[in-house]
């Protein structure tokens, strides 16, 4: 398939899934580790998630340790952003399609596990809920299964640089985040990693979708 008809149905799946997709209920692990000045320091955090369409998340805090400060204002704080990027006015700007990304086609090939296009993204418009790099999609579903990306704006002036590695899993008929790690260098040379895992998934959707075998489609 051509660049234009992958971007085309990466969007309408992406539509479709969003539409098909009711509410699910999933629990998520954040460990955040500093190294650096003055010491090395760690802070975890497992939450429960409930996300009902189209914007409405629900986070319940079910155990954490380290430091108050990452705690609130790192680990929490990342709660409060996902949030704002699927409400009413950022929902439609966060969206990886050609509205707000230019794409171009690194590679097209069968390397046995589905995610047969990678494509590169560049925001169109600076915005801390973009990202510039590279994403694996699926040549069966057309959904995104892996991004490497760095964030399309610096999150904070002590941050120098970011790098995100962020894999997807399919459960049931969707595509749900499994694992994001994001790693930075800090300005006064401190290293902070960041990874979240995710599971326990539970799915309610009205119907099935119907997948699209990309070799059904014309050239």
């Amino acid at each position: 398939m051509s660049l234009s008809q992958v971007v085309e149905k990466l969007t309408e799946m992406n539509a479709e899934r969003a539409e098909t997709l009711e509410s699910f209920r999933g629990r998520r692990s954040y460990q955040l580790d500093y190294k650096g000045l003055p010491k090395d320091m760690k802070a975890e955090m497992v939450v429960d998630v409930i996300y009902k369409a189209p914007a409405t998340e629900e986070f319940t805090v079910i155990s954490q340790s380290g430091p108050k400060w990452m705690l609130n204002l790192v680990i929490k704080r990342l709660l409060e952003t996902e949030r704002e990027s699927i409400d009413d006015k950022n929902r439609e700007g966060v969206q990886v399609t050609s509205r707000n990304y230019d794409f171009t086609m690194l590679a097209s090939q069968d390397i046995g596990d589905g995610c047969s296009y990678v494509l590169g993204v560049q925001p169109k418009i600076p915005n801390k809920f973009l990202f510039r790099g590279r994403i694996w999609v699926d040549d069966k579903d057309f959904a995104i299964c892996r991004i490497e990306a760095e964030p399309a704006k610096n999150p904070s002036f002590w941050i120098k640089k970011t790098e995100i590695h962020h894999s997807f899993v399919k459960v049931g008929d969707f595509w749900l985040p499994e694992e994001n790690k994001s790693v930075s260098q800090l300005r006064l040379d401190g290293l902070a990693t960041l990874t979240i895992k995710y599971g326990d998934y539970d799915i309610q959707a009205p119907h099935a979708l119907v997948t699209t075998d990309s070799k059904s489609i014309p050239n």
